[in-house]
């Protein structure tokens, strides 16, 4: 038989000034609804990161990691993702075992390249060094995490021999998100899987896998998607359309869409449905679709969705969750589950 995909929840806390709420409300309200969120069935959340963002995007995924450790009992706690280049990867491998002990195994280190120069430049790092930082911080943790006292010596970063303690009882997942091609081959090569978002980039993670000698069946993918799913989901977008626009419009401004072929600014909400970096779904075509890729890909481990938009409030998310929850997890699962694996 099957096993099915988790499905996860992704949070990023943006604060936008033209629909500001007050923020510490904001933070607690969304922990309420993770402890929730996992009672009604969803087994992963995720935490991205960034830096001096004038809407407040969430800055310290580790701290918000340990606090929802603290309250939830089963959810698999995950970034994604950590830029990796902008930490001390010493630091970020002691962070990332102390969440694994805290939580009985259930943190993964999700990390990725960073686009944003601003951020690049503030932490002392040069933005067109990028791939080797990743490298090098990616070597380190392992080596930490392997109870070494070797130490490393790479192109941007070193470790001296230490030996870091304490170590996890589990050591953490590391899948790496990317976008490109090169980023999906280092995700293939270095990590315990990708973390997409498109799930066009599914086929080459799979041959990379392949060029790097590694075994389909240990491919790990955690999608990513870019989808509002809601019972009417044109009524819904026309809801928060905006919203949605505002936040990928801001990605496109930091660089988060670099190399991916997508337009340098969207004018309305519905160019983000005309260039398909968006889709809606209801539960019917969500089934259908999930189903579908789980069954060609059975390397696909969680899927996870944006819990709020930008300016959303936590209330308005939480109805798209108790959809998801109570029309498209319990089917989908049932549908893999029920059924022999393809061959």
């Amino acid at each position: 038989m099957m096993s099915a995909p988790t499905f996860g929840l992704w949070y990023d806390f943006r604060n936008p000034q033209q629909y500001a709420q007050p923020i510490g409300p904001l933070y607690r309200e969304t922990l309420d609804q993770i402890v929730w969120a996992e009672q009604l069935g969803f087994g992963s959340v995720w935490l991205s990161e960034h830096h001096f963002a004038p809407d407040d995007y969430a800055s310290s995924p580790l701290i918000v990691a340990a606090a929802i450790g603290a309250r939830t009992t089963t959810m698999q706690i995950a970034t994604n993702i950590v830029v990796a280049a902008l930490h001390n990867p010493i630091r970020l491998a002691e962070d990332a075992n102390a969440l694994s002990l805290l939580t009985d195994g259930r943190f993964d280190l999700g990390v990725g390249l960073g686009y944003n120069e601003r951020e690049f430049t503030s932490f002392g790092r040069v933005r067109n060094q990028r791939p080797s930082l990743l490298e090098d911080a990616i070597a380190i943790i392992r080596t930490a995490w392997s109870g070494s006292d070797e130490g490393y010596q790479g192109k941007r970063l070193s470790m001296p021999p230490v030996k870091v303690t304490p170590m996890a009882e589990k050591t953490p997942r590391m899948p790496i998100g990317a976008v490109a091609p090169a980023g999906i081959e280092r995700a293939a090569r270095l990590g315990d899987g990708v973390i997409t978002l498109s799930n066009a980039s599914f086929d080459t993670y799979l041959d990379a896998l392949v060029a790097n000698g590694r075994p389909l069946e240990d491919g790990n993918i955690y999608a990513s998607q870019w989808v509002v799913l809601a019972e009417d989901p044109e009524k819904e977008w026309s809801r928060i359309g905006e919203n949605v626009l505002y936040q990928v419009n801001k990605y496109i401004e930091w660089g988060s869409f670099e190399g991916s072929g997508v337009a340098d600014h969207f004018d309305a909400p519905d160019d983000l449905l005309d260039f398909g970096i968006y889709q809606l779904w209801d539960a019917p075509k969500a089934v259908d679709e999930l189903v579908s890729l789980a069954r060609r890909y059975p390397q696909v481990r969680d899927y996870h969705f944006w819990a709020q938009f930008p300016g959303e409030t936590v209330e308005s998310g939480s109805a798209r969750i108790q959809y998801i929850a109570d029309n498209v997890i319990p089917q989908v699962t049932s549908q893999l589950t029920s059924e022999p694996a393809l061959a």
